[in-house]
């Protein structure tokens, strides 16, 4: 089952790449920016409740593709951007087993323990 997750994932990753393709933007922008949501782990600086909180919100699949539809509906290309980023970072994370996080400790993902 792992593995067809990961597939999964992976084929996410790979339409997160097609929708950065339709964009403007050089592609060093999405090479640039793809480790950028990990800037949710700085949460874990005050504790795990904030650090989990954090690291969620920025690897939520669903508030990607909100803020990417957001960017379509009112064509602010930067918004797109945006969602495309999170949720292309948010799969690629899962590839390698790193899930929404639990409260109590930073390696207890849902994914399972890492």
């Amino acid at each position: 089952m792992k593995s067809v997750l990961k597939l999964e994932e992976l084929l996410q990753f790979a339409l997160g790449i097609y929708l950065f393709s339709t964009l403007s933007y050089t592609w060093w922008w999405f090479l640039v920016l793809i480790l950028l949501p990990d800037i949710g782990m700085l949460g874990y600086l005050i504790n795990t409740k904030t650090g989990a909180l954090t690291y969620n919100v920025f690897h939520h699949k669903g508030l990607a593709i909100l803020i990417f539809l957001v960017g379509i509906y009112f064509e602010i290309e930067v918004v797109q951007l945006t969602g495309i980023i999170l949720f292309s970072h948010a799969s690629l994370d899962r590839i390698f087993g790193y899930g929404l996080k639990y409260a109590d400790h930073f390696k207890n993902t849902h994914l399972g323990h890492l």
